[in-house]
């Protein structure tokens, strides 16, 4: 579970949330305050297209430590052969942190950015990505107890319908720009009272070499 952080930070402008069948806008006081979200226009399909990975990225996989899911752990590598899940802020375990991710920013779902899940030692916060056969960017800004010790991504979905379309999905995926391990380390240190987050940041402190600090 990540721990409940603040919202008073949110930008005065209109922020994009997506938490049901289609996206929502949310202000900044209905976010502050819970209050319904706003309905936009559209929706989006629930068929998710992927391509499957090339056997040359499998292949390379192969020789490397694997996870407890038996997929490769890179070091890194821009390609991946990686195991995807999906979650959606309705599931039980997110319900009270709403549309919110753990960096402190709403979860995104458009046609062009989306939000995803990761173990912040192995995909910084920020971590932009591309899924082979899909149009769209991917950004880690939030993690799960659960992907803790793995190289697993889960990928934000608008609702359950959405969640259970895509499922459990091995995909090809390209890092288009690593996120920060500083920026990771930084928010982790406010919340090692969570032993998810413990866990995390020990790890990054041996990527740096013990030099992540406190945030300011």
């Amino acid at each position: 579970m990540r721990p409940l952080f603040s919202l008073l930070a949110l930008p005065v402008v209109f922020l994009f949330a997506s938490c049901g069948n289609d996206l929502s806008i949310v202000s900044k006081e209905r976010a502050a305050s819970g209050g319904g979200f706003f309905r936009s226009a559209g929706s989006h399909s629930m068929t998710y297209h992927s391509s499957a990975p090339s056997a040359s990225v499998v292949a390379k996989g192969q020789s490397k430590p694997k996870d407890k899911h038996g997929m490769p752990l890179y070091n890194g590598d821009r390609v991946r052969h990686v195991r995807t899940t999906a979650y959606t802020c309705s599931e039980a375990d997110h319900l009270e942190y709403g549309s919110m991710n753990a960096a402190g920013t709403p979860l995104r779902y458009s046609n062009r950015v989306r939000s995803a899940a990761a173990d912040w030692s192995v995909y910084p916060v920020g971590t932009t990505f591309k899924i082979k056969g899909m149009p769209h960017l991917y950004v880690v800004d939030d993690y799960g107890s659960a992907l803790t010790g793995t190289g697993t991504i889960d990928l934000y979905k608008p609702s359950k319908a959405h969640m259970n379309s895509w499922g459990r999905r091995n995909v090809e995926v390209a890092i288009v720009r690593w996120g920060s391990y500083e920026r990771s380390a930084a928010l982790l240190s406010k919340r090692t009272g969570y032993s998810h987050c413990r866990q995390m940041y020990a790890a990054i402190q041996r990527k740096l070499g013990g030099r992540a600090t406190a945030m300011r």
